[in-house]
């Protein structure tokens, strides 16, 4: 067993390309003699009379490989362009054979040294042959024999075209991954039964679970890079009771340096089918809205905050200001933007809380900010129905003082991050945001020299306390998913559509707007719990069962996007909406916000004295409706 696996650690280094051309120009002659043979039909006789010949077939050769670099080519990775490198090569040194030949054909002294061209024309064909099959040999070899393992992943590629034979290349010539490929599939049946590169195409209607065992599949590659959510959700259905790993490559304009490689390969996650592409932001306005501007971000730690923040890196903007009470996140995200530092772009991190107005005066007094994108936000609702003190103080009074704090320093844009559970509220976070959302707008009608604007949005997928992760943790250690209830559903959107939103609405919106996003249809979270269990290459409920747990303090059952007296509007944009209502704010409603905060304050001893508050939060938003709370029989009801 020494020998060989000593064999296969030298045959996985790359061939010294010294040796290659020695190898090649050995070829070189050999086949020049073989060529002398075959003009002599087949006969040895006189075989040395080609020797005086070596010399200049040697030095032409050399000359040639060497200008032409055919020797330069990793020969385990053998395509298409080294063969006609080696052809172009092959025909040039047969030119200057030629050319040679007709001058000492002209010179009686050197007329023993010519060539005849038949014999030109032989070696030609003869050499171009060889030396590409030699390097077709080798690259078999390598493949079939070198990084060829045992236990490998029989993987079948789904898509029998041209991205299929790109990642059929990128699996072969990627030594470091354990993936034996078996074959195509493909939905079009004029290529069912056909073969691509010595592999069967096989029907995509033929994938069952007796296929899938007498073929011994692991794993199947989809290889669309523009598929749509909704074919890739059928597909994944499709093969839902299969035990295989269902994986899929990248788009296109994802693969490294424009060429696709074996690692980029990723097994098919739940953000890919949301049913709909992700909503672009290489807006113009953007650029232009942003180029230049000091610009503040707060909650620049959280998941929305510091994806926000990543995306307006990507702008030049003048200086960036990232805000935040947490310490060792906001640390993490520092170190990030180090690697990824651009020049004309002054990034400062700042800690600090939203709900500390002489902080807050300090900062914009000494930063100036243009822009303010706040996320900075407290959004779990079971932990907020049991913390209301919190919710109100950090929610309503933390985005009061610094929309005040952009009223006074003539901030020119205040871009405010809501949820979809201040429509209708039926918890204290919902009904905090809610309040949150009014008294920006107010601000944006009573004061002209800021614009305020509201985005609105659906569950993120992948966000810190999001169902996703929790699913991902449930299933590592083996289940069951909890699910407070069967019929539950949610709006999900991905971390970067999120923050696409609130960037793109910076720019397009002129003040007063609520940007809602058109997210699709909402989604059973019992259905996409089953879907995670499938694409975590388990089976439901053999594997992972689902466990009903019932719904929690402030939780609905169905969340809405508008509340009953907000009219939709389009945009330029057809993804965004504007929720546009008639707020006929009483002369009090800044009376009513100013009581709440200081009564909160004053109020944090027990959920007996926050029945109070939650009276107070009901006057101002008389929609909202606690739900499954302590506070379901306040006063007010």
């Amino acid at each position: 067993m020494e020998p060989e696996i000593n064999v296969k650690k030298y045959l996985k280094q790359e061939t010294p390309r010294w040796i290659i051309l020695t190898i090649d120009l050995y070829v070189t002659l050999n086949t020049f003699a073989l060529a002398y043979i075959i003009s002599n039909k087949m006969s040895l006789a006189g075989i040395e009379d080609t020797f005086p010949f070596f010399p200049q077939v040697f030095l032409i050769s050399l000359t040639i490989f060497l200008i032409t670099g055919s020797y330069k080519g990793i020969i385990r990775h053998t395509g298409f362009k080294d063969a006609i490198n080696v052809l172009v090569s092959g025909a040039l040194v047969a030119v200057f054979l030629i050319a040679l030949s007709l001058i000492f054909r002209s010179n009686s002294a050197t007329l023993v040294l010519t060539i005849p061209i038949h014999i030109v024309i032989t070696h030609f064909l003869l050499n171009t042959m060889v030396l590409v099959f030699l390097r077709v040999l080798y690259k078999v070899v390598y493949h079939g024999y070198v990084i060829s393992k045992k236990g490998a992943k029989r993987t079948l590629i789904y898509g029998a075209h041209e991205t299929g034979l790109i990642t059929q290349h990128a699996l072969n010539n990627d030594s470091t991954n354990n993936v034996r490929i078996v074959g195509y599939v493909d939905h079009d049946l004029k290529k069912v039964g056909s073969r691509i590169n010595g592999l069967h195409v096989f029907s995509a209607f033929d994938i069952d679970e007796g296929f899938v065992t007498k073929h011994k599949i692991d794993e199947i590659i989809i290889s669309y890079p523009r598929l749509s959510a909704n074919t890739l959700q059928k597909i994944v259905d499709s093969y839902s009771k299969l035990q295989v790993q269902l994986k899929i490559i990248p788009a296109v304009q994802d693969w490294l340096n424009g060429n696709f490689q074996a690692k980029q390969i990723k097994a098919i996650k739940i953000e890919d089918l949301l049913g709909r592409p992700p909503i672009q932001s290489n807006h113009p306005e953007v650029y232009h809205q942003l180029k230049g501007k000091v610009i503040l971000v707060t909650g620049a730690a959280g998941s929305i905050g510091s994806e926000i923040s990543r995306q307006v890196h990507s702008y030049p903007a003048k200086t960036i200001i990232f805000l935040d009470q947490a310490e060792s996140a906001l640390y993490e995200l520092q170190q990030e933007c180090k690697s990824h530092e651009k020049s004309g772009t002054e990034c400062l991190f700042v800690i600090a809380d939203v709900c500390n107005s002489h902080r807050l005066d300090t900062i914009f007094q000494k930063y100036k900010p243009d822009i303010i994108y706040h996320a900075a936000a407290y959004k779990h609702v079971p932990l907020m129905e049991n913390n209301p003190y919190e919710a109100i103080r950090n929610n309503i009074e933390g985005t009061k003082i610094l929309a005040d704090m952009a009223v006074k320093h003539r901030i020119e844009r205040f871009v405010m991050v809501s949820t979809d559970k201040a429509v209708n509220p039926a918890n204290v976070m919902g009904a905090t945001k809610r309040v949150a959302e009014l008294y920006v707008t107010y601000l944006n009608r009573m004061y002209t020299e800021t614009n305020f604007i509201v985005t609105r949005f659906g569950n993120v997928l992948g966000s810190n306390g999001s169902v996703i992760p929790i699913f991902k943790k449930q299933i590592e250690k083996g289940g069951p998913l909890t699910v407070t209830h069967r019929e539950i559903t949610r709006f999900f959107m991905t971390i970067p559509e999120a923050c696409q939103l609130v960037i793109l609405a910076s720019s397009i919106g002129h003040g007063g707007e609520v940007f809602v996003f058109d997210i699709g249809e909402s989604m059973r979270i019992y259905d996409l719990a089953k879907r995670m269990i499938k694409l975590s290459g388990l089976r439901y409920p053999e594997d992972i069962d689902i466990k009903i747990t019932g719904l929690r303090p402030g939780e609905k059952i169905y969340e809405e996007l508008f509340t009953v007296d907000e009219n939709t509007e389009k945009t330029q944009n057809e993804k965004i909406m504007i929720a546009r209502v008639s707020n006929n704010y009483p002369i009090d409603f800044e009376d009513k916000i100013n009581n709440l905060v200081i009564t909160n304050h004053h109020n944090v001893f027990g959920p007996i004295h926050y029945k109070e508050i939650i009276g107070m939060i009901q006057d101002i938003v008389p929609e909202y409706s606690p739900k499954n709370s302590i506070f379901e029989k306040s006063p007010t009801q």
